[in-house]
Parts: structure tokens; C-alpha cells; sequence
């Protein structure tokens, strides 16, 4: 059993996203991000840099991890799936999952705080992150013209970990016009059972839609 501590946010769907589809038995551990929770003792004793997801293996001494890349390759060689054993396809599985962990989250996340979020408009730093958001997903779409999924041709945890993020590209003000290979990528994720279960576990009203939500968020962004 792997006790999941999780938000609905891109960061977290990537964990349920990879249990679902790696078959792992999981207990759900929503946590209030809006209450601050994820700042509790409880909860920095699990993860001591008081951010959301972190999994405990129950069935491995209660082995504690958090960062959402760290606990992907820990899943994935528990289970000996979506990470291949050749080293040098393992290689590149490891390649994309950090270029979406040092490059697609934190652009994204931060043209959706200042798109969406801060209080003050900031066009200049909109306009930064935005185009970086843009230039990383042609990026992609050059790669994913040549390869079905982002690190070959196989589907691995660099796609579980990119996608629950590019897929709300609108929420952050980015454009994907004119990049064909991008959307058909987005689209054959989307039809996967275990993305379309991933991205509604933890259950929580469609904060990307609830202005009430993205009103609370900025109070959380700009504390």
C-alpha cells in the first residue's frame, strides 16, 4: 500500500496518474493547500520542505519520498515499469523527466501566477514566461515529430510527469497553434484510462474554471 499525500494540482496528478497506470494499491491523503496543511508538522515530517506530493511505502519499511520526479523513479523501479532497463533508453526517460522538472513546471507555474494570480499585472513577466512556456513546447513538438512519445517510442514516466501540465496550457495564457505533434501527443494521453483517473484524483471542484479558487490561490501565492 503507498499512502499518497496529494493536491489537485499538476504536480500531484502526476503520482496518482503513474499509481493508476503502474497498478499500485493506494490510500488518497488530500491535503488543503488553501489551510495551508501542507505546512503542519505532521505533514513536514514527512516531507520536511512542506510540498505536496509525497508518497510512504508502506511495504517498504514505511520508506518515506517526496519531489514528484524522485517519487516516479522510485515507483518506476519498484514496479520495473515505464523506465527502461537499457541504459541508455533509461537515460533519456531520465533526460525528459528533469527537462519537465527544471524547465515545463516551473515556467508554467510561474506565468500562471503572474497570468492568473498576482494581484498586480506585470506584462513584462507575463510576456517572460509565457515565451519560455512557448519555446519549451516547440521543444517538445520537434521531438514528439520524430518519436510517439517524448522519450522514444515507448510511454514512460517523462510523459506522466509533462502532461499533467501542458495540458492546461490555456490556463497559461500559451499558445499551441502551428504545433501539430504537441497536440496529437496531448490528445493520445488524454485517452488513457489511468491520465483521465489521474487528473480527478484527489476529487476537488475544477479550480482552473472557480474564480473563487484562483482568488484563494493568489492569496496563497503572494503571502
Amino acid at each position: 500500500m503507498i499512502e499518497l499525500y496529494t493536491a489537485a494540482t499538476p504536480n500531484g496528478f502526476k503520482i496518482s496518474i503513474a499509481l493508476e497506470e503502474m497498478g499500485l494499491p493506494y490510500r488518497v491523503h488530500h491535503l488543503d493547500l488553501s489551510a495551508n496543511e501542507q505546512k503542519q508538522p505532521e505533514f513536514l515530517a514527512i516531507n520536511p520542505n512542506g510540498r505536496i506530493p509525497a508518497i510512504i511505502d508502506r511495504d517498504n519499511n514505511d520508506f518515506v519520498v517526496f519531489e514528484s520526479g524522485a517519487i516516479l523513479l522510485y515507483l518506476a523501479e519498484k514496479t520495473g515499469k515505464f523506465l527502461p532497463a537499457d541504459a541508455k533508453k533509461r537515460s533519456k526517460v531520465i533526460q525528459w523527466l528533469m527537462f519537465q522538472m527544471g524547465g515545463v513546471g516551473p515556467m508554467m507555474g510561474q506565468a500562471n501566477v503572474f497570468y492568473r494570480y498576482f494581484p498586480d499585472k506585470i506584462p513584462a513577466a507575463i510576456e517572460r514566461y509565457q515565451k519560455e512556456g512557448r519555446r519549451l513546447f516547440e521543444v517538445m513538438d520537434n521531438q514528439l515529430a520524430k518519436h510517439a512519445y517524448l522519450a522514444g517510442d515507448e510511454y514512460s514516466i517523462a510523459d506522466m510527469a509533462t502532461w499533467p501540465w501542458v495540458r492546461i496550457y490555456d490556463w497559461s495564457g500559451i499558445d499551441i497553434q502551428g504545433l501539430p505533434h504537441l497536440q496529437r501527443w496531448l490528445d493520445t494521453l488524454a485517452l488513457r484510462p489511468a491520465c483521465q483517473k489521474g487528473i480527478v484524483t484527489p476529487e476537488s471542484r475544477d479550480q482552473l474554471s472557480d474564480e473563487d479558487s484562483a482568488k484563494q490561490i493568489a492569496q496563497m501565492v503572494t503571502r
